[in-house]
């Protein structure tokens, strides 16, 4: 508990300084943890029936993201989408050369690990610059939001908890934990329209509500996964929290989804 305590304490301090350090530092940061995140997938996956292309997808991972993140400071004017294109055809060619006993689902497992540990990261990205300028509020309030409702999920959950929410997949999590973590979500929320402004006080709630619930079944869909591989943890790089993906199990399906109601709301 100790351990785990003092990573937690850390690895939040270094988050928070990466968002308030300007762009540069929250890009950069981000960027390398989503690659991490990628080869932290290929390497979860890899059985001997299950072989991902892992340097050629956390290659695809890293150019991607740079390309991305370039854009967002104003670097290098480029758009992401032929690159994709071109690192998909890449995928397909290079499983050509490989002898694997199943080479589709190699591929297959490639493209997804992207989509799944990649692809979410750019739209939190994205959450800094909503108005073409960095702004450390929003994607420091996000954080914010997700860690309240993982705190009170846990602490609702460990007093209140009695009925199961997915017992099959997370036998751990139950309703009251599920609306317990929304609420102080929700709470935490209206507190940071206060103080973080940026936009109206609706805007933080509804926020909060979709970090809440969707960051839920970012946390269940990772646990069906982990549970189909037959592993505990994605990774040991944050010692007493697993990996980097149990840490931002969440924000994999939060982001795209604040992002995307944000974007058409302000």
């Amino acid at each position: 508990m100790k351990t785990r305590a003092i990573t937690g304490f850390f690895f939040i301090v270094i988050l928070i300084g990466a968002v308030l350090l300007g762009p540069y530092v929250f890009v950069s940061l981000f960027s390398l943890i989503a690659t991490c995140c990628v080869y932290e997938f290929y390497r979860m996956v890899h059985t001997e029936n299950t072989q991902p292309l892992l340097f050629i997808g956390v290659g695809v991972a890293a150019v991607g993201l740079a390309l991305v993140g370039s854009t967002l400071l104003y670097l290098l004017p480029y758009s992401v989408l032929p690159f994709g294109i071109v690192a998909v055809l890449l995928l397909y060619i290079a499983a050509l050369f490989r002898k694997t006993a199943h080479p589709v689902q190699d591929v297959a497992y490639s493209i997804f690990g992207l989509m799944y540990a990649a692809v979410p990261f750019i739209f939190f990205m994205e959450l800094g610059f909503l108005e073409n300028t960095y702004n450390a509020y929003v994607p420091l309030g996000f954080l914010i939001l997700l860690w309240t409702n993982d705190t009170g999920a846990y602490l609702a959950g460990k007093s209140l908890g009695r009925r199961k929410l997915f017992e099959r997949i997370s036998p751990n999590k139950t309703w009251e934990g599920f609306i317990g973590g929304v609420l102080m979500a929700v709470i935490t929320g209206v507190i940071l329209s206060r103080y973080f402004g940026v936009f109206p006080l609706w805007n933080w709630v509804c926020m909060a509500l979709i970090i809440g619930i969707f960051g839920t079944f970012g946390d269940l869909v990772e646990s069906m996964l982990k549970r189909n591989i037959g592993v505990k943890d994605s990774g040991n790089i944050l010692p007493g929290h697993g990996g980097l993906l149990d840490r931002f199990d969440g924000l994999l399906m939060a982001a795209p989804l604040v992002y995307l109601f944000l974007k058409n709301t302000l």
